[in-house]
């Protein structure tokens, strides 16, 4: 294993002493600025004993649009010989 691969396990491994809490029913834990997730929501998940919290990705129309398939059919061009639109107030 490379040297630089074997400084990032050792940084990933390497952790901050934290307190558990109790916030009415639930166990809490108090994230220091350096662990700060962006955003208001965050997932969390459990893999054996570990808790992994991960930042909520956005989920508005551009996220769905950037995660759609290209359209494989070809749109017909528009033809200069149209007729304008025609200006109308209601």
């Amino acid at each position: 294993m490379p040297k630089e691969a074997v400084m990032n396990v050792i940084k990933v491994d390497q952790g901050r002493e934290v307190k558990l809490f109790r916030n009415g029913r639930n166990q809490a834990v108090r994230i220091p600025v350096e662990f700060e997730l962006p955003g208001n929501e965050a997932i969390m998940r459990k893999e054996g004993d570990r808790l992994i919290i991960e930042p909520k990705k956005k989920s508005g129309l551009l996220e769905w649009l950037r995660a759609q398939e290209p359209l494989d059919e070809e749109f017909p061009d528009l033809d200069e010989d149209s007729p304008l639109p025609k200006d109308f107030s209601l």
